[in-house]
């Protein structure tokens, strides 16, 4: 048996990023591998500078997700439009200043051009659990200290983008079970009628009729860029299923 950790994600908007294409910012239905280390991390109060100590975070994390809700999408219509100094505050509590964005310039005859336009799809009113847990758990961050750092945060903390704050805390209890599934299975009693979808490591339990996929994503914290494969099962969950 391990001690999972589970965690409430929920709000009126969220975002769990895929592959992003063109000017289009695309959601996948679970979180990913780096959006919960980047969650972590920022609880904890580290900077994104500490590439190391997010890969190292990031290779321990062992989770899976039940969208015990799945609300709708909405896609976002975006302009980038920035003038010269233009400053905002930061969540540290320190002004952050910009230089004029490249995105709107002059053509040769001087006319100003079409200025940045993307789209990126939101989440909303949806309610995900996930059941996490690190390997090794002897080694710093624990996850007490995860556990904690959820609950008294370094820096406020948002589900995907700075825009999508939580609605309720992230800190759900906790669960021993011999693998995710199992702890997804049986955290948090589900309603009679209920099958939500749950995603889970390959190897970390089974399920009749669940399909497995290679999933690309965990991000390379020194360049930023996503890469790689991993094995996950997805499928749907009964109540008759449950231990």
């Amino acid at each position: 048996m391990a001690n999972h950790l589970l965690i409430r994600l929920e709000g009126p908007l969220m975002a769990f990023g895929g592959e992003t294409i063109d000017n289009i910012g695309v959601i996948r239905d679970f979180p990913a591998q780096s959006m919960l280390t980047g969650l972590i991390a920022n609880a904890l109060g580290w900077r994104r500078e500490d590439a190391g100590a997010h890969d190292r975070l990031q290779a321990r994390v062992v989770f899976g997700a039940r969208l015990d809700r799945a609300g709708s999408r909405m896609r976002e219509y975006q302009t980038a439009l920035l003038g010269m100094n233009d400053s905002g505050w930061t969540t540290g509590g320190l002004p952050e200043g910009r230089e004029q964005s490249p995105s709107y310039r002059a053509d040769r005859a001087g006319k100003k051009v079409l200025t940045l336009q993307r789209y990126r799809d939101h989440h909303t009113d949806a309610a995900v659990l996930v059941a996490l847990r690190l390997e090794p758990a002897n080694e710093t961050p624990t996850l007490d200290a995860v556990a904690n750092a959820l609950q008294r945060p370094a820096r406020p903390l948002f589900l995907g983008r700075k825009p999508c704050l939580p609605a309720a805390p992230l800190f759900a209890g906790w669960i021993d079970a011999p693998d995710v599934l199992t702890a997804l299975r049986d955290a948090v009693p589900l309603a009679a009628n209920a099958r939500p979808r749950v995603m889970w490591p390959a190897g970390e339990g089974e399920m009749p009729g669940a399909r497995q996929i290679d999933l690309c994503d965990e991000r390379n914290w020194t360049s930023g860029v996503h890469g790689g494969w991993r094995p996950v099962c997805e499928g749907n969950l009964k109540l008759e299923e449950r231990t």
